[in-house]
């Protein structure tokens, strides 16, 4: 029988338990955050087996207008193949901040119809503390794998449908932006982007369902949704440009919360078409 990962989140004592294990695919899906120096956000070192995930050149669809813009189905398809996955693979992400787009690549793959994936809460942070090996990064020669993707659409969202929720309010949309960006006190780290928020949306900023780069408890995940929503509600989350609003889809996911969505040009698209009614 094939490794299966026991949830969405895996711990780093998880996964070296099973690091040997010939289906385990470790990704490791780093981005520099925004407004960070590139150079000290990446580390020489990874995890053993780790395979660099490239969100930015790979694994968005980069002739698109917005940045991080999904992936035609068969492209995903392809690129996975190419990283050495198959349809038995159990795939764990992590990042070097400890939990930050390393959701995103998370989201990616159930968004593809791959449900054997999880994150690896801390990241690479936490597995460095816990005193578990490292190597230097290095270019490893992978085979072939033949993973299959299945789209499942109603797990991202476009601005079209974003607009008609706005009169239906058939689904609650979050922001994972921070507090000021989302009132406008702040403004747009991309001078194109209008400030504000999508009307009748709620702000709950990424760092609320974090803990020292650790997702925070099931308990008090629970607690921080249920502020905001009944887990009958369907949600939609928002961020910059669709990264941080995957912390939130993962954050829910553990709470129980199961009619989720990411809208995928988030607030740069947004703010970007002229015609889209904002608040602040």
């Amino acid at each position: 029988m094939s490794l299966k990962v026991p949830s969405s989140l895996v711990s780093v004592e998880w996964l070296y338990r099973n690091l040997a294990d010939k289906d385990l695919v470790i990704l490791n899906a780093t981005l520099p955050k925004v407004a960070a120096n590139n150079k000290a956000a990446l580390q020489e070192n990874q995890i053993k087996k780790a395979i660099f995930f490239d969100i930015k050149k790979t694994f968005s669809d980069v002739n698109a207008q917005f940045p991080n813009t999904v992936l035609p189905a068969k492209e995903f398809e392809v690129e996975a193949q190419k990283l050495g996955v198959n349809t038995t693979s159990c795939i764990v992400v992590y990042d070097e901040h400890g939990i930050y787009s390393s959701p995103r690549a998370w989201w990616l793959f159930k968004t593809m119809g791959f449900d054997n994936v999880a994150v690896l809460d801390g990241g690479l942070p936490a597995w460095k503390k816990a005193e578990f090996p490292t190597v230097l990064k290095e270019q490893t020669q992978k085979t072939l794998g033949d993973f299959k993707a299945k789209y499942r659409a109603h797990l991202f969202k476009d601005y079209k449908q974003v607009l008609e929720n706005i009169q239906s309010q058939q689904q609650l949309v979050i922001d994972a932006r921070s507090s000021a960006r989302f009132t406008a006190e702040e403004l747009e780290p991309r001078p194109e982007v209008k400030n504000g928020h999508i009307p009748n949306s709620k702000n709950l900023p990424f760092t609320k369902v974090l803990t020292d780069g650790h997702l925070a408890s099931k308990s008090k995940l629970q607690t921080t949704f249920k502020e905001f929503v009944s887990k009958d509600k369907a949600l939609i989350f928002s961020c910059g440009t669709g990264i941080t609003a995957c912390i939130l889809a993962l954050a829910a996911t553990v709470a129980g919360y199961d009619k989720t969505s990411v809208y995928d040009g988030s607030w740069t698209e947004w703010g970007s078409l002229p015609d889209l009614p904002t608040e602040k």
